[in-house]
């Protein structure tokens, strides 16, 4: 049985002093001395009390506010974009307004947006994760606030989670890179400590191994958070002792920059690429990028009705959802498109 969200009154009896002190201390009015508001904090942080930001003659008899939380990476990754659309879309259905944040990959900023979004008394929380620890949510999913975990399984909680065989879908492009002859090849990725990165760094390697290739020959590269860091590290791979001839990009805007990259040195028809995210006009590149395609319109819908089904029922059993790749084929890997 979920246990009762605290109240200040609970804070006033913990700190013995009276509920006025308390309303004080969290509203950060004067008036009260630096001990006893101390001992207000105190007692606020081991019963876990969260500020209520919405009066409460504002909100439903039922308790929700008819609003959710999303934390994205980043609004400006199209991948992020089109998810959020989704999430928006399948929230209005339930007449349900979304309000969105961006962790940039940042475990403080994800905690703050986090509780902000919370102390605002959201309905739930889709989020995310970054590589941070969870767990501080624990004491939301104790009071049957559903969270659910989209495109990344979260750490330190365990939550409903929808995302792609990124494995699967990393293991498929390198394979089609080695059938194409390739013996060299380059896999560039964002944070290995995302496991989303690991899991397709995982795929490739598995792909790689079942070929018989040796293992040196399939250069990894971590840590690529920017496009002047991504154009570096190809030009390096370039320059280098035997270059690649052919180049895995395990994530959208890497895919950008490994175009730019080999651009610059007239090499976009001669090194394969493949990318990791379909995004607008891959189709339109000359040559077209060929991707591992996943479908973040569905993971943003299948999240939230997830999301919703446990505000319905907080008793439904933890589920995670794995959704399969598809290998799109253009020309930039040396397919006829």
């Amino acid at each position: 049985m979920a246990r009762k969200r605290p109240t200040m009154k609970d804070v006033a009896a913990r700190a013995g002093v009276g509920f006025k002190t308390v309303s004080r201390v969290v509203n950060g009015e004067p008036g009260v001395s630096e001990q006893t508001a101390e001992r207000v904090h105190r007692a606020a942080a081991e019963l876990n009390y969260r500020r209520d930001m919405i009066a409460g003659n504002l909100r439903r008899a039922e308790g929700r506010t008819d609003s959710l939380g999303l934390l994205v990476a980043s609004v400006r990754n199209e991948f992020d974009a089109v998810m959020n659309r989704a999430v928006e879309d399948a929230a209005q259905r339930h007449r349900t307004s979304v309000f969105t944040g961006s962790t940039d990959e940042d475990p403080e900023r994800e905690r703050q947006h986090a509780r902000g979004l919370l102390s605002r008394r959201v309905d739930g929380l889709v989020l995310m994760p970054s590589h941070g620890d969870l767990s501080y949510l624990q004491p939301e999913i104790d009071l049957d606030t559903p969270i659910v975990a989209v495109d990344r399984p979260p750490h330190g909680i365990e939550v409903d989670t929808v995302m792609a065989d990124n494995a699967q879908g990393a293991r498929d492009a390198v394979a089609h890179l080695v059938d194409h002859g390739h013996r060299r090849v380059a896999v560039l990725t964002h944070l290995g400590t995302l496991t989303t990165a690991a899991q397709r760094i995982a795929g490739a390697r598995s792909a790689w191994a079942d070929a018989g290739l040796p293992e040196c020959d399939l250069r990894i590269v971590d840590g690529l958070t920017s496009e002047q860091e991504i154009v570096r590290a190809v030009l390096g791979l370039l320059d280098g002792e035997a270059p690649p001839t052919a180049v895995f990009a395990a994530r959208n805007q890497i895919t950008t920059g490994a175009v730019r990259a080999l651009q610059t040195r007239g090499l976009q028809r001669e090194v394969a690429l493949v990318g990791f995210d379909d995004f607008e006009h891959a189709d339109l590149f000359d040559p077209a990028i060929s991707v591992v395609g996943q479908d973040p319109a569905r993971l943003g819908h299948l999240a939230t009705e997830r999301l919703f089904a446990r505000l319905a029922d907080p008793s439904l059993p933890v589920e995670h959802q794995v959704l399969e790749t598809s290998l799109i084929l253009r020309r930039s890997c040396g397919c006829e498109g």
